[in-house]
């Protein structure tokens, strides 16, 4: 884990604070935030898709090695056909920017989920962000989008049971960190600290074997108004844990 201290962008001064190595985001309240002011909730997405940027710059600058945000659920589907097309336009919007707007960052941009339900437009905007950042050295953008935890759990065991049945492994080698090796998460240390704001006490399906043993921070607070002040809260929040693993 990195060290940080008083960030260009804050005055907040916590040079004696571990910084998480991975951290995680639910990116929650969008909609709740955009109905208080009577908006629809398409306008909530777009204000969060604008924190979301500031936010990921400020991880980076702050010395987060990977950051992995919960964008778009397995189960978001299921909303109303008119809020999903929204949003479908909403992250085509974002990458075409992203492909310009990051373009002098550090950051490593990855999609985790199964991409092949988007349209064919956004799938190859996907391939685009990915190769246009792979050369970079920076901290590593995890975009979770059509990503359930379960699923990708099924598809892990799914991989491992294919390879028994054609005889490239015994069921008996099969080991805690060759499953880890067969998530989207693949050679990424799990993520210390989760972040949830909205004051929702759930996990929703979220890196369920990665956060074995991570610490989790809840805030009532929606997604579009978490602030940097509000993630140096939770770094601070997470620093006063004692991890112990198991042990003791």
């Amino acid at each position: 884990m990195a060290f940080f201290g008083k960030s260009k962008d804050s005055e907040f001064d916590i040079s004696s604070v571990t910084v998480p190595t991975h951290i995680g985001i639910i990116m929650d309240g969008n909609g709740r935030w955009a109905k208080k002011r009577g908006l629809p909730r398409s306008a909530g997405h777009k204000a969060g898709g604008k924190n979301f940027r500031t936010i990921t710059r400020y991880c980076s600058d702050i010395g987060v090695k990977y950051l992995t945000v919960y964008a778009f659920s397995t189960e978001n589907w299921k909303r109303p056909q008119d809020e999903i097309s929204a949003l479908m336009l909403l992250f085509k919007s974002y990458l075409e920017e992203a492909l310009n707007d990051f373009q002098d960052d550090s950051i490593v941009v990855k999609f985790i989920g199964d991409k092949s339900r988007f349209d064919k437009e956004l799938r190859e905007l996907m391939i685009r962000t990915e190769e246009g950042s792979a050369h970079r050295d920076g901290m590593v953008l995890n975009i979770a989008m059509n990503y359930g935890s379960r699923d990708e759990i099924v598809r892990a065991a799914r991989t491992l049971a294919q390879k028994a049945l054609d005889n490239k492994i015994s069921p008996d080698d099969i080991t805690e960190q060759m499953f880890a090796d067969n998530l989207y998460t693949k050679g990424q240390p799990d993520p210390d600290l989760i972040i949830r704001p909205s004051g929702e006490y759930r996990i929703s399906n979220f890196l369920l074997w990665q956060c074995a043993y991570s610490e989790f921070v809840i805030m009532d607070k929606l997604w579009p108004d978490f602030t940097k002040e509000d993630l140096n809260s939770a770094i601070l929040e997470f620093a006063k844990r004692s991890r112990r693993f198991g042990g003791v």
